[in-house]
């Protein structure tokens, strides 16, 4: 069975967050990560990293994968936070209407990072959504391992 640590926990979040792809080795309970695919396409991989992946391959039960959000969840998390945590309708109406655009994501962080008021909030709501993540792919790895 897989249990994290806290610290552990914001960590792989925190990575995530970074556009990293991690992997708990359960052996001697070491977080890795390496960059994702999809972000870092053209990216060359260090010896070390290339060593990781050979060892993952070799024995992938011992380790846990951790991904990131997909889009849609990253939207919801987005929209939940201009229903939820602002106050001022102006701005959560800004908040939305850049959320039905194209670039939704770019938008929503440029109005998020230019209110000060609540660029530090969403950095906070943003790393707990990510623990929660992170929490339930720990149960969903649990829960496939019965």
């Amino acid at each position: 069975m897989l249990t994290l640590s806290e610290k552990e926990v914001e960590k792989i979040a925190v990575q995530l967050l970074k556009g990293m792809i991690c992997f708990f080795q359960m052996d001697n309970k070491k977080i890795h990560h390496l960059p994702d695919d999809e972000d870092y396409f053209n990216y060359d991989l260090t010896p070390e990293e290339e060593d990781i992946l050979d060892e993952i391959d070799d024995n992938p039960d011992n380790f846990a994968e951790f991904t990131k959000m997909e889009p849609n969840q990253e939207h919801q998390m987005m929209e939940h936070f201009a229903d939820r945590i602002v106050k001022e309708r102006n701005f959560q109406d800004d908040l939305f209407n850049a959320l039905s655009k194209p670039k939704a994501a770019t938008g929503f962080k440029f109005l998020i990072d230019s209110s000060g008021k609540y660029s530090e909030k969403w950095q906070e709501y943003r790393i707990q959504k990510y623990k929660d993540w992170v929490k339930e792919q720990v149960d969903s790895f649990n829960y496939s391992e019965e």
